[in-house]
């Protein structure tokens, strides 16, 4: 393979890579936290678009609302991952 193959072969890569990360900013996953009492939806690119909270949790105090929160976070962002984790793949799997 000469240079000039090479050279467009990671040009290919790099766009089809800078698609990938445009496509995963238009995706969302959803966190759920205490038993959908804490919703959190990110994108696939990790902004926090949206946290909903139901009226009833704020009856259990701060602690049990941030602890919610984080679960539903923590819930969304290992959703994010696997998402990101696949459609890498799907871009980088054919240099293999």
């Amino acid at each position: 393979m000469d240079m000039e193959q090479l050279m467009a072969q990671a040009q290919s890569l790099q766009n089809k890579i800078s698609a990938a990360q445009d496509a995963l900013a238009q995706m969302h996953v959803r966190g759920i936290g205490g038993n959908g009492d804490v919703i959190v939806t990110m994108t696939g690119k990790y902004d926090v678009l949206s946290v909903v909270v139901q009226p009833s949790v704020l009856e259990n105090g701060a602690d049990k609302v941030a602890e919610f929160v984080m679960s539903a976070y923590k819930d969304a962002k290992e959703k994010a991952d696997a998402l990101i984790e696949k459609t890498m793949n799907e871009v980088t799997g054919s240099m293999e």
